[in-house]
């Protein structure tokens, strides 16, 4: 409950930041155009009658307003900007409207606040997703050399693709056949586009050498541990789900789910009741890493010496519920499978259990 005399909403921008200040008892509504600077922010919400509360969005500027603020004794909300209340009949938007939007909401605690993470998560968070940015760069780079190829004919055969003999037969035999059939400058992009996908993968091979790193020291070690007890999550995937969701005490086996978007759509009114496809909100990252892990399930299920080294590392509880969970979701899939159900909305569902798995083996005590 709003307890706080003035309410603040702050439209923050990277050089200009919206405030408006209402007070509860005069009704007075106050508004200014700040820098962005912290101590400008803290002084002029010094000046206000207080106690105050201040909310403004979260975005790209981050959480050290947040964190500023609250070390000066100021109530601070970051609020989720998806879950603002807002007319659908208003057409006109401005930073000054926004702030005095945040702070009436924030007056009658309809605001949502997102998690705060600490400095140290955050830092890892960046790691994390400095890696995924890595990887889809990987991605893109590995398929605009292969469609060059493809153009001029040139397509691999030898077995898998991006292997150390798919390398070879790149560096000798693509390149030979490209230079006899096309031109110097085709060749000249062939050798930017292979040098971009090597250098490309050698960043991202960095970047797992110091995630394996953080991920065996730090405070995320215990809770990735324990995620390894699950097939499907390695240590890197471990790691980047620990940073990502921070407290897992915020939810629950069944709301997990719906916070990174694995639930259904529902379009319901009266006795008419329609489901659709997954939500597809929350956080995307860990969305994709559920549903690739979730994949790992449909083989039989077989306690090999990956998993063996995995669960050594983990306490008794978590590896008797780790097992648990690897034969409850393998079932799932056989389910499934008998009930000839499409691959890809089998595997959905899957992720969205594993969700649930992964939170239970997150918030277990050690």
């Amino acid at each position: 409950m709003f307890t706080e005399r003035t309410s603040v909403g702050l439209d923050v921008h990277a050089r200009s930041v919206a405030a408006a200040a209402i007070d509860g008892v005069t009704g007075e509504l106050v508004q200014a155009k700040l820098t962005p600077s912290y101590e400008h922010i803290r002084s002029w919400v010094s000046q206000l009658a207080g106690p105050v509360a201040v909310a403004y969005e979260a975005g790209p500027t981050g959480f050290g307003l947040h964190r500023q603020l609250t070390a000066a004794g100021i109530r601070c909300e970051v609020v989720a900007p998806s879950k603002l209340q807002k007319p659908s009949g208003d057409r006109v938007k401005t930073d000054a409207k926004d702030a005095v939007h945040l702070a009436r909401l924030l007056r009658l605690d309809e605001v949502t606040a997102v998690s705060i993470p600490t400095v140290a998560q955050e830092a890892a968070r960046d790691l994390v997703r400095a890696r995924e940015d890595c990887r889809a760069d990987l991605m893109r780079a590995r398929h605009r050399l292969s469609k060059l190829l493809l153009r001029h004919g040139i397509v691999y055969s030898g077995g898998d693709a991006w292997t150390s003999k798919h390398d070879a037969w790149l560096r000798h035999e693509a390149r030979t056949q490209l230079t006899a059939t096309a031109g110097r400058a085709t060749e000249m992009t062939f050798e930017f586009d292979y040098e971009h996908a090597l250098t490309t993968k050698a960043r991202r091979d960095r970047l797992d050498a110091a995630i394996e790193e953080l991920a065996a020291d730090s405070e995320f070690t215990p809770i990735v541990r324990r995620l390894g007890c699950l097939r499907g999550i390695s240590t890197l995937t471990g790691f980047a789900l620990a940073v990502e969701v921070g407290d897992w005490h915020r939810f629950t086996g069944n709301t997990i789910g719906s916070f990174v978007g694995l639930v259904p759509s529902e379009y319901s009114s009266g006795a008419s009741r329609v489901q659709g496809s997954i939500t597809k909100t929350g956080n995307t990252h860990v969305r994709r890493l559920l549903v690739e892990a979730a994949w790992h399930h449909r083989a039989r299920y077989l306690v090999g010496k990956t998993m063996r080294d995995r669960w050594a590392l983990a306490p008794a509880e978590a590896r008797a519920r780790g097992d648990e969970g690897n034969r409850r979701l393998h079932a799932r899939w056989v389910k499934f499978i008998e009930r000839r159900k499409r691959p890809t909305i089998a595997n959905v569902a899957i992720a969205r259990e594993l969700a649930g798995w992964c939170w239970s083996l997150a918030v277990l005590e050690e």
